[in-house]
């Protein structure tokens, strides 16, 4: 599939980099749409041919990127925003707007076609929705920087310490949090094996007998898209065997 892709950005040079570099993606591929220097001119695009994702700058005379960006959120059917700006300090207020990601210049390709690719992830997490918003998903702050990670990606979490490593396929990422609030409030996407950790109930595959020499006969578990297995507390042991059925 290919993305309809508007630029919106004060610096002509700035859009035609983001124009180059759209060009050079192809998984997914993105057809840009039209430019826009302000965010009036983006609304009159928007409203006239429509888009699947707004490349949106935030400093801008007039109205900026963030105040737009809530605009946006007020549409029937929203376009997907991914911010690109110079200043990284706006990032959590952006995820706050339900920005799909928050892209600092200069911009690398591979990170741009990251960003593509959640977009996609998004719009298929949302079809057959009544709203048009994300999928549920945390903030990750990690070294002066915000991504969103959307729950459908998330393997597992695991109390470390003071910590919460949400581990997805490709990566570990580390949130600041705590993991009763997050079994509370996502029991739908998650099933506890143990005390200190929660698995996607869609990634259990197997729930094996284990002998350990020091601890004795235990439970593991299974799960796709990593090769360690975690343990399983005889006391969830009927709750991941119910995950795994269903």
């Amino acid at each position: 599939m290919a993305l309809k892709v508007l630029i919106v950005d004060d610096e002509a040079l700035a859009r035609s980099r983001m124009r180059t570099l759209l060009g050079e993606c192809t998984e997914p591929r993105a057809d840009v749409v039209g430019e826009a220097s302000n965010a009036v001119q983006a609304m009159e695009q928007i409203q006239r041919t429509g888009c699947d994702l707004v490349m949106l700058d935030i400093h801008m005379p007039g109205v900026d990127g963030i105040s737009l960006a809530n605009t946006l959120r007020q549409m029937a059917t929203p376009p997907a925003i991914v911010f690109v700006t110079a200043h990284a300090e706006h990032a959590v207020h952006a995820f706050e707007l339900e920005a799909i990601d928050y892209l600092t210049k200069p911009v690398r390709r591979e990170r741009l076609q990251q960003a593509l690719q959640k977009v996609v992830r998004q719009r298929s997490a949302g079809e057959g929705a009544q709203d048009a918003g994300l999928p549920e998903s945390l903030i990750i702050q990690e070294r002066g920087r915000s991504e969103r990670v959307a729950l459908a990606d998330v393997i597992y979490l695991k109390a470390e310490l003071k910590y919460i490593t949400v581990r997805t396929a490709d990566k570990e990422h580390i949130f600041d949090g705590a993991l009763s609030d997050l079994e509370q409030r996502y029991a739908h996407l998650f099933v506890r094996v143990h005390r200190n950790a929660l698995v996607s109930r869609r990634a259990v595959r197997a729930v094996e007998k284990h002998n350990d020499p020091v601890e004795g006969e235990g439970w593991m578990v299974r799960l796709d898209g990593v090769d360690e297995r975690l343990a399983v507390s005889r006391r969830q042991l009927a709750a991941v065997r119910e995950a795994l059925m269903s």
